[in-house]
């Protein structure tokens, strides 16, 4: 319900904030890969009560399912605003993964929900998996990628880009934008481009990464 001035009134932006503190404390479990927890724990650490819960949400999993759209979604964004002007899809393709790879570090909590929900990533209509298949097409299309199945394409590019982001994590250490990159010109090699096309393209200079998430939040 909105006011006559057309801006939402009192209770729904209190309903639009309830929503949200669900939606980041589900984030925070996914995180954390406690699937199993119960609602009550997920309203406390949302700070609402059990039937504000209820007046969103039918199930735990629905919650979850949300959660993790939202928070793929956000990131999808943000990746589409960085690579708008770019006019070559092996380009726009490559340096969404090397941006990816980057969030790891930059956003522990959006990486291990990305993580630990790779299934529901792979068939997400939302978010990144979408967008991936959409860049590989174009690459196709302008006979830039040599790829015969783009489905199983995009199985090789979600498993490389979640076990990259498990190997980050167990391995502090290791530079994060120097294996990004190197995951991301071995898979420009795979989809047809040469050696040398791929590796260029991997040295170029990425955009301010200010318009990813990079707060304590998932979304």
């Amino acid at each position: 319900m909105v006011t006559q001035s057309g801006q939402p009134n009192r209770l729904e932006r209190r309903k639009a904030r309830t929503r949200a503190a669900l939606v980041r404390a589900a984030q925070s479990f996914l995180a954390a890969g406690k699937l199993s927890v119960p609602i009550l724990e997920i309203t406390q650490a949302a700070d609402v009560g059990m039937g504000s819960f209820y007046n969103h949400f039918q199930t735990r999993e629905e919650l979850f399912e949300a959660a993790v759209e939202e928070a793929l979604d956000v990131y999808g964004i943000a990746l589409d605003t960085l690579c708008e002007n770019l006019e070559d899809p092996a380009q726009v393709f490559a340096q969404s993964f090397r941006l990816t790879g980057r969030l790891h570090r930059r956003n522990p909590m959006l990486s291990k929900v990305l993580i630990n929900n790779g299934l529901q990533l792979a068939r997400s209509e939302k978010g990144l998996a979408p967008r991936a298949h959409r860049d590989i097409e174009a690459g196709v299309r302008a006979g830039r990628f040599d790829v015969r199945d783009t489905e199983l394409t995009m199985t090789i590019v979600t498993g490389a880009a979640i076990c990259l982001g498990q190997l980050l994590h167990e391995q502090p250490e290791r530079d994060d934008a120097e294996a990004t990159d190197q995951v991301t010109e071995d898979l420009l090699r795979m989809f047809g481009l040469s050696a040398d096309d791929a590796h260029e393209i991997c040295g170029r200079p990425l955009p301010a990464l200010d318009a990813l998430p990079h707060t304590d939040t998932a979304a």
